[in-house]
């Protein structure tokens, strides 16, 4: 909550498309912004495919009841998931809209009745519920480096505030609505998760709940036998939402930064709906590379230690922009002691793995992140050679029937004030 409040301040400050990136490049300079970029989009790679890879668990778990499903059509499943939303997202805005609300509510009903059902079987149920609940969490009290780790993984389910902010610029009246969004969406979010994982414990153990790739599907295979394939569908319906949700603000990153001119200039052209058409096909791209190379579990991780990463770098520029222009109009600005707190709990989270129990793959995480040097280094030697693309960017923007938008923010927010 801490953290998305302070992020919240550079929505509602900028409030235009990939509102932090802007914010860091204004902040810290073009080679900061771009680093952070660099680290956002691996972040939103990764979280895109650990999405399409949860969905895909979900559906094709029922098949295999009792072992755990293959890898190979679970991937391919993610794969067909992540391609179908970058079509739908295609479409543009408002068709994404309608889905994604369709998808909410399909998500909160399924969470409530899985909640409800586990506290009338806790009150009411049998005594090895009550029991079992009750014996749930009897373990050795665990290291700081498995905290930080747990804090990580579950990081994973609160993110959608860091994704608000993205789309500043197509909200109405981001002043009020993100802080208040923020403060009441995480209060829902936290209170229904809650409650969600009290049930799931009533009814299965700890390693029971480990071994599952999906738990909601264990968990009604074990209530309710006979409707395990209705919350299959519902919980993969549902959770799409947020994989279309991470595509859409995705792309929007990818489309502020070619306007910024650090990334080429056919990201930030527009198709017939307003949506950047080719920055959606790169994101897809690239996150479908992440379902094949990676496990769930790895993904998690990976996304954690990004978002973190990307914290530090986000409150370190909120700071300087504090002192360097305190006169700078803001609708909404964080309680300063907050910045503090959230910096520290971000940089421990951060170095806490590598302090406690380095591993190779993280020396692998430092290099990709110093990799973005290179990659800014070699785009400022080609925006000097940009002659030759020229030609390249001119089929793509025949095939793709995209165009250069006079006023890039009124183009792609226009469909916020219908």
């Amino acid at each position: 909550m801490i953290n998305a409040l302070c992020v919240a301040e550079l929505g509602t400050t900028f409030p235009r498309s990939a509102a932090p990136y802007f914010f860091m490049k204004r902040s810290l300079g073009s080679y900061t912004a771009f680093l952070n970029l660099w680290v956002e989009l691996f972040g939103l790679f990764i979280g895109l495919a650990a999405q399409s890879l949860l969905v895909a668990s979900y559906l094709i778990q029922p098949l295999y009841a009792l072992c755990p499903p293959p890898e190979l059509p679970k991937k391919c499943l993610a794969l067909a998931i992540l391609r179908s939303l970058g079509l739908l997202n295609i479409q543009g805005l408002k068709t994404v809209t309608w889905f994604q609300t369709l998808s909410t509510l399909v998500k909160v009903a399924i969470l409530c009745f899985i909640s409800i059902t586990g506290i009338v079987l806790l009150v009411i149920g049998k005594k090895e519920n009550v029991s079992r609940f009750e014996n749930a969490l009897d373990a050795e009290l665990p290291g700081a480096s498995q905290i930080v780790e747990a804090i990580l993984q579950g990081f994973y389910a609160y993110g959608g505030s860091t994704l608000l902010v993205n789309m500043a610029g197509e909200v109405k009246n981001p002043g009020q609505t993100i802080p208040r969004t923020v403060l009441s969406a995480l209060s829902i979010v936290t209170v229904i998760y809650l409650l969600t994982n009290v049930s799931f414990l009533t009814v299965l153990t700890p390693k029971e709940i480990i071994s599952s790739d999906s738990v909601a599907v264990t968990w009604m295979d074990r209530v309710f036998p006979s409707m395990k394939w209705v919350i299959a569908l519902g919980i993969s319906a549902s959770m799409t939402d947020s994989t279309s949700c991470g595509i859409l603000t995705g792309s929007r990153l990818i489309y502020a930064a070619s306007q910024e001119k650090q990334l080429p200039m056919i990201y930030s052209m527009l198709n017939k709906h307003l949506s950047p058409a080719v920055a959606l096909i790169q994101l897809i791209i690239m996150s479908s590379i992440a379902v094949i190379s990676s496990n769930l579990i790895n993904l998690l991780k990976y996304l954690g230690i990004a978002s973190w990463a990307l914290s530090v770098i986000n409150k370190i520029a909120l700071l300087k922009m504090r002192y360097q222009e305190p006169d700078l109009q803001r609708p909404y600005k964080v309680w300063w002691p907050l910045i503090f707190i959230s910096l520290a709990i971000s940089a421990f989270l951060v170095f806490m793995p590598i302090i406690q129990s380095p591993k190779t793959e993280l020396i692998y995480q430092v290099m990709f992140v110093l990799g973005g040097l290179l990659c800014y280094l070699a785009g400022v030697y080609l925006k000097q050679r940009s002659a030759s693309f020229e030609k390249i960017t001119c089929y793509l923007q025949l095939l793709f029937n995209i165009l250069l938008s006079d006023d890039h923010e009124t183009c792609i927010s226009a469909n916020k004030n219908e």
